[in-house]
C-alpha cells in the first residue's frame, strides 16, 4: 500500500468512525430500552437532555423541551396500549412551557400507570411533566425545581412585587403590562398544577401545591431534593431501578477535549481497596 493510499484510508476511517460510534451508541441504548420494557411490561420513553456543552462555531447550543420533543412524546403514547403502564425518564433544565403542558397532559390522560424517573434533574418543565405521573422516583441526588413563569425574562412574581411595593406613578407602562402578564401567568399555571395532579389529592392540598410551586418562593433554578419535595405535599419514592441509572451512562455528555470529571468506573471496597465490577 503506498502512501498515498494510506493517507486516504486513514482520512476514511476519521470520517467514519463518529458515525459508527454513533450507530453503536444507539443499538446499546435500544437494547437496554428494551430489556427495561420486558422487565416492567411497560413502554419506556426518556426525555433526554445532554448537550448542554455543545458548541457550534464558538456558539453554545443548548437543549430544552421544544414543540418536536412534545409531537414525539406524544406519538409514543399514542403507540402506547391505554392500559399498558408508561416509564419516562426525565433529565432536562425545562423549556418551552407549552411544549411541557402538551407532555404532561398527554401523561395525564394515560389510562395506565405512569411513572417518572428523575436521575439526575428535571427542572421548570420538566418538574411540570413529572407532576402528571402516579408515581414519581428520584435517586437520592436528584432535583426537581420550581415552576414559577417567566415574562420576558424576568420572574413573574418578581414583576408583581415591584408593581406591589413601589407607588404607581414611579411605575413605567411596559413594567405594569408585564406585571399584568405575570398575574395572568401564575393563575394559569397554578391551574395546570392543580389538574395535573393525582385525582386522590385533596383540592386543599393540590391548590397549595399549585401555590408554593409558582409563587417565586425560590429562584427558578433552585433544585428541590426529594426531602423538600417530600414536605411541599408530593408522593416521591427514592427507589430508582439500578438499570436506570445504567441506562444514563449510554448518554454521554458531548466529546469535549478535557474532561471536567475522571473516576474509575469500578465499585471500590472501602476496607480492602479492590476494585469490583
Amino acid at each position: 500500500m503506498s502512501a498515498l493510499d494510506f493517507a486516504w484510508v486513514a482520512l476514511l476511517v476519521l470520517v467514519l468512525q463518529p458515525i459508527i460510534a454513533r450507530r453503536f451508541s444507539e443499538a446499546r441504548r435500544r437494547t437496554a430500552i428494551s430489556a427495561i420494557e420486558r422487565r416492567r411490561r411497560s413502554r419506556l420513553i426518556l426525555l433526554v437532555h445532554r448537550q448542554e456543552t455543545v458548541r457550534f462555531f464558538g456558539i453554545p447550543v443548548l437543549r430544552y423541551i421544544d414543540l418536536a420533543d412534545a409531537e414525539s412524546v406524544a406519538r409514543a403514547i399514542e403507540l402506547t396500549s391505554p392500559e399498558t403502564p408508561i416509564d419516562i425518564v426525565l433529565h432536562t433544565p425545562g423549556g418551552l412551557l407549552i411544549a411541557s403542558v402538551q407532555i404532561a397532559r398527554a401523561l395525564r390522560r394515560h389510562n395506565g400507570k405512569v411513572t417518572v424517573f428523575v436521575p439526575h434533574y428535571a427542572m421548570s418543565g420538566g418538574t411540570l411533566i413529572a407532576l402528571a405521573a402516579d408515581e414519581i422516583v428520584m435517586s437520592p441526588n436528584a432535583m426537581l425545581g420550581a415552576v414559577d413563569p417567566q415574562v420576558d425574562g424576568m420572574p413573574a412574581s418578581s414583576l408583581l412585587k415591584v408593581v406591589a411595593d413601589k407607588p404607581i406613578a414611579d411605575i413605567d407602562d411596559g413594567t405594569l403590562i408585564l406585571a399584568d402578564m405575570g398575574r395572568k401567568a401564575i393563575d394559569e399555571i397554578a391551574r395546570e398544577v392543580q389538574a395535573l395532579l393525582p385525582d386522590a389529592t385533596p383540592a386543599e392540598t393540590a391548590a397549595q401545591i399549585a401555590r408554593t410551586l409558582t409563587e417565586g418562593r425560590w429562584t427558578h433554578d433552585y433544585g428541590l431534593s426529594a426531602s423538600e419535595v417530600t414536605e411541599i405535599g408530593l408522593s416521591v419514592t427514592q427507589e430508582m431501578p439500578r438499570e436506570v441509572m445504567a441506562l444514563m451512562n449510554l448518554y454521554q455528555q458531548p466529546f469535549r477535549r478535557m474532561p471536567g470529571v475522571e473516576f474509575s468506573p469500578y465499585r471500590r471496597d472501602p476496607i480492602s481497596g479492590a476494585s469490583k465490577r
